[in-house]
């Protein structure tokens, strides 16, 4: 089956072999193309493309094998997604101990962008949490990663981007929680030195932290924004599903909708929707986990062009100036992001060999694709970063050049040879082909 796809991000175009996984003993196709799993394409670059080659699709690949609900322990199979996860499991008493802003992604993209979320001050990466995996091979092997037992290639697939084989199975440590709520916290921040000490301050008291920053400010207001501090509730209640409406976007809206000053009025609505300089409440987790999953295909936003994000991470320990000056940079230029997250990584070492999260601060944006435009100050963005020893985040990527990459990945020369030779990326070409 053939078909032309593109990212969550809208780019690049790209032409694709379709090959449905149906179960985990389904073999993979014959190897004379590169392949590369793919779930539900919900990174924004081209790590989950695989121009002129083969993906080989799980969204079949989503059985359950078991669930033990005294350990919280789940084996299930790699194409099960986060939202089926939860919706199996919180009546059950149990949480995923690491979310993305979406729940829209599948165990082993969860596992292959060794994801973070809003607690990694606290819990680290996704992949600590990963007990045990089956990893099929285009040779056709199937090997039982974990811990004790083939624990170099577990520590290769966790962040491998899909490059070390397909997922099949996945053994998932769980965490427990009496009540679907959390009691959420939301602080108007006047700058960026606030941002700083309340991250600091909420760091042993709160184990969910992030906040949105307006990135039109600039002067005295930089980093101006909302800063959220949450727990889980430890009130017990109902566990059953409480169903929230969503809606879709229905169409590719026009490349003009999205400019400074339409973005400039979202940011001071967002910003003013506090009447207090502090709200304190109890709601549900998903609108406080996964906002924009309220808003099905909110990628269509961005038009035809499509939208790019640049999300780095810089060392903490003398270098916030390197975030005051991404945000001077981004605001020089005029141009804009409506969604802009900052956040603490935790001191937790890299539980992959090409794992993003490292200690430090991240800094995520979306840009509307300007062309040219967008793309320079990128390559501004980008030397910022790397002079500061930081990173960019790979499954956010969709055009950063070789030499950096090599830069950002410092465990890059152990990684390759546990790549599978018939396994590539859109991505992968791109980064190791020198620049």
């Amino acid at each position: 089956m053939n078909g032309d796809g593109t990212s969550w991000g809208g780019l690049p175009a790209v032409s694709q072999t379709l090959y449905p996984v149906r179960n985990r003993t389904h073999p993979l196709p014959p190897v004379d193309t590169h392949m590369l799993p793919y779930g539900l394409g919900r990174s924004y670059g081209d790590s989950c493309l695989n121009h002129m080659g083969t993906l080989l699709t799980t969204d079949q690949l989503d059985r359950w094998i078991s669930f033990d609900p005294a350990s919280g322990v789940l084996h299930c199979e790699a194409g099960v997604s986060l939202a089926q996860i939860l919706e199996l499991v919180v009546p059950k008493g149990w949480f995923l101990p690491v979310t993305p802003g979406t729940r829209h992604v599948t165990l082993g993209g969860a596992i292959a962008n060794d994801v973070h979320g809003k607690n990694h001050h606290r819990a680290g990466t996704f992949g600590r949490y990963v007990r045990e995996i089956e990893l099929l091979r285009s040779d056709g092997s199937r090997t039982q990663c974990s811990r004790t037992r083939n624990a170099r290639w577990l520590r290769a697939t966790i962040g491998g981007l899909g490059l070390t084989g397909l997922i099949t199975t996945v053994k998932l440590q769980l965490r427990p929680i009496v009540s679907r709520n959390m009691e959420v916290e939301e602080i108007k921040m006047t700058g960026l030195k606030q941002f700083f000490d309340l991250a600091d301050a909420s760091d042993p008291t709160h184990e969910y932290t992030v906040a949105w920053v307006d990135c039109l400010a600039t002067g005295a207001q930089l980093g101006r924004g909302i800063f959220f501090r949450a727990n889980h509730s430890e009130t017990p209640s109902s566990l059953n599903s409480d169903r929230t409406r969503s809606f879709s976007v229905p169409m590719r809206a026009p490349n003009w909708l999205l400019n400074p000053i339409s973005i400039q009025g979202f940011n001071a609505l967002y910003r003013n929707k506090l009447r207090t300089d502090c709200h304190l409440a109890t709601q549900d987790y998903r609108p406080f986990f996964y906002p924009l999953d309220r808003v099905e295909n909110w990628n269509r936003l961005y038009g035809k062009r499509g939208f790019y994000q640049h999300q780095c991470v810089v060392p903490r320990d003398g270098h916030e100036g390197a975030i005051q000056e991404l945000l001077e940079r981004i605001g020089r230029s005029g141009q804009a992001s409506f969604l802009a997250v900052l956040k603490l990584f935790g001191d937790h070492p890299p539980e992959g060999l090409l794992s993003f999260p490292r200690p430090g601060v991240t800094l995520a944006l979306d840009f509307p694709n300007r062309g040219e435009s967008t793309l320079k100050l990128f390559r501004e963005l980008d030397d910022v970063v790397m002079q500061a020893g930081g990173a960019l985040y790979p499954a956010k990527d969709a055009r950063m050049s070789s030499d950096h990459f090599r830069q950002f990945t410092p465990a890059l020369d152990t990684f390759l040879p546990y790549v599978d030779p018939a396994f590539s990326s859109s991505f992968h070409r791109r980064v190791l082909t020198p620049s």
